[in-house]
């Protein structure tokens, strides 16, 4: 007898008493094709009784942080004990009920069908009245940087609405702690997962973006997320590029000079032209080193990422009951799990 899939949804909160149960609602309680489809809600410190409200509502399983931590910690800790619970499948929604939860199907379909590790659900940003010209630009400017660095073809990469298989919950980590859409989906590109999207629907906005508070910090801390991942997953190519620069202009000085030094008469030293040349094709050649030195490191990060998803693999396989403790969550950090 074949087993229904499980299928956990997780849902991260702060201070969301008012919007959470809005957002349950909307969430389907069955789904074609699932045996077992619960609720997830990760509390990250919330000082309203964001809990008290997920229980009323009928949320399954609560996970509380000891204090605010952060979208992407949250994000983590919500894989982490989606995992736990045996799903098949993770999906992550927002607490604000800005995704119709009615499109939760679409996103888990191609995971179900074996046709994708990763879903993304892709908004329609152009007529989301909500959202300025100056933010829409950014989506999709934002969205394109990351295909052109993860490989994938994803459009909505800011979309935290998303289906996982559960190997690719395994696999993915987050090393920032603003958030987890870019960076994730840069490392599902290069660790060969299957990343596709599918169109949704939106509900109209219940309160301002947390964040996305203003586009100055957002752009900073998107673009960090982007270089922090490609210096994380392509080591080698980064510090190649990067010292090609310096190599490149201290060549030309260093030409430069040589050519006058020949054609010219009066012999002329031109010297900071000449020691300009010099260091920079040292501090070229330095970044090339360390280009080397990343990239050994980075195959030594595969390998360490490979023994982890082995060891998490059988930390769950040897889990059993659902014994009220203290666990750690992917960041070693306290958190309390209350089913």
């Amino acid at each position: 007898m074949t087993t229904l899939p499980t299928v956990i949804i997780q849902i991260a909160c702060l201070d969301e008493a008012e919007t959470l149960p809005a957002t349950i609602a909307d969430l389907p309680t069955a789904l074609p094709g699932v045996g077992r489809l619960e609720y997830l809600v990760v509390d990250d410190g919330s000082t309203d009784d964001t809990v008290e409200v997920a229980r009323r509502c009928g949320v399954h399983h609560v996970v509380s942080h000891d204090r605010n931590r952060g979208l992407a910690a949250a994000f983590l800790t919500g894989l982490d004990h989606a995992l736990r619970l045996g799903a098949d499948v993770v999906v992550n929604t927002d607490a604000d009920n800005q995704y119709a939860g009615a499109d939760v199907a679409k996103l888990v379909e191609p995971v179900l069908a074996g046709r994708a590790d990763l879903v993304v659900g892709e908004r329609p940003i152009e007529s989301i009245d909500g959202f300025s010209r100056t933010k829409k630009l950014l989506q999709r400017l934002g969205s394109s940087v990351v295909r052109f660095f993860s490989g994938t073809e994803v459009r909505d990469a800011a979309s935290g609405f998303r289906a996982m298989s559960r190997e690719a919950a395994l696999r993915l980590h987050v090393f920032g702690r603003y958030t987890y859409t870019m960076e994730t989906l840069i490392q599902a590109g290069w660790e060969g997962l299957t990343v596709t999207s599918v169109p949704i629907s939106v509900n109209p906005a219940t309160r301002p973006s947390r964040l996305v508070r203003s586009i100055p910090q957002y752009l900073w801390r998107s673009s960090q997320a982007i270089v922090r991942s490609f210096v994380l997953y392509k080591p080698f190519r980064f510090f190649a590029v990067l010292g090609a620069i310096p190599t490149l202009i201290g060549v030309a000085l260093l030409a430069r000079w040589l050519v006058l030094y020949a054609i010219e008469d009066e012999y002329t030293s031109r010297l900071p032209s000449l020691l300009t040349g010099i260091g920079c094709v040292l501090v070229g050649v330095q970044l090339w080193a360390v280009a080397f030195l990343a990239d050994l490191q980075a195959a030594n990060r595969r390998l360490v990422a490979d023994v982890r998803v082995r060891m998490r693999e059988r930390q769950l396989a040897d889990a059993t009951g659902d014994v009220e403790i203290v666990l750690s969550n992917p960041v070693l950090e306290p958190v309390r799990r209350t089913s």
